[in-house]
């Protein structure tokens, strides 16, 4: 009888690099925001903002391009500090996250989400929050779930416009 040793598992094959870059957004890429929003404003996803005002909360986005290439996709990343009595650290939400429509399934939505949730771990947030009105696949995906609006930041919360009917959903980081 000969008896085999068993052997430990291959590895995963590695993932591909993506071809596109993630980077922290600058003013002067506001137009570029703004126009990529645009769809997603026109279709109801996302609320109207004019380029100056992306390009004065350029420091809350991160967004993706693919070599010699427009702005295809953006997340906005806002930190709530704890109000007085909440009995909590900061928080995050996410918002204005949109890719180009030819970009998407192509995981730039996901790089972009982990990118945003790396920044989120370094800079200790206790949760984050996003709001949406589609299903929320993506966020779902990565441990996001429907929360009750009261645990969400209630400046953010107010801000939401209930004609939207979006739906809350957070993560415990």
């Amino acid at each position: 009888m000969i008896t085999a040793s068993p052997q430990p598992a291959p590895p995963p094959p590695a993932l591909p690099a993506p071809s596109y870059s993630i980077r922290s957004a600058r003013a002067e890429d506001a137009a570029e925001l703004a126009a990529l929003s645009r769809p997603f404003v026109r279709s109801g996803a996302l609320r109207e903002r004019p380029v100056p005002l992306y390009a004065a909360q350029a420091a809350d986005f991160l967004v993706a391009r693919f070599p010699g290439g427009p702005v295809e996709g953006s997340v906005g990343l806002r930190v709530y500090p704890a109000a007085p009595g909440e009995g909590r650290g900061s928080v995050g939400v996410l918002y204005n996250f949109c890719v180009a429509g030819h970009r998407q399934g192509s995981g730039v939505g996901a790089g972009l989400l982990r990118a945003a949730l790396a920044m989120a771990h370094a800079r200790s947030l206790g949760a984050l929050f996003a709001a949406t009105t589609g299903g929320g696949d993506l966020f779902l995906r990565y441990g996001f779930a429907p929360v009750a609006a009261r645990r969400a930041p209630s400046a953010w919360v107010r801000s939401l416009d209930p004609r939207r009917d979006a739906r809350i959903l957070g993560r415990t980081l």
